[in-house]
């Protein structure tokens, strides 16, 4: 992400990239290899070529209206990239109620 990358597209992942991807506020989407190589081959012949991708409806299209596609994303990791949300980020929202929590205990925990 400090590269100003915000996606990557692949045919597949190595589960622990994948999952770090979102740890770092990068969507990465699986496409069908032959999907990849077209995008490849398209920017390669036209230096003008890009893709657009929205998160928020799923959908990635590209400049010359050639591809059209829907791409899954579970929704709780949807939620995060959209919100710029990473596991501190996520604990904060539930700040009020961790407040709450701790004010109910004991300053001893119940520990004597």
């Amino acid at each position: 992400q400090d590269f100003g990358i915000k996606c990557i597209l692949a045919p597949s992942f190595a589960d622990i990239f994948y999952n770090n991807c979102f740890q770092n506020g990068v969507l990465p989407i699986v496409l069908p290899e032959e999907i990849v190589k077209k995008i490849i081959s398209n920017s390669e012949l036209d230096g003008n070529y890009s893709l657009s991708i929205d998160l928020e409806s799923q959908k990635i299209w590209d400049s010359n209206e050639e591809i059209v596609l829907d791409f899954d994303i579970e929704p709780f990791r949807r939620h995060c990239l959209l919100n710029g949300l990473d596991d501190i980020g996520l604990t904060l929202e539930e700040e009020d109620s961790i407040n709450s929590f701790e004010s109910s205990r004991s300053q001893y925990g119940g520990v004597l």
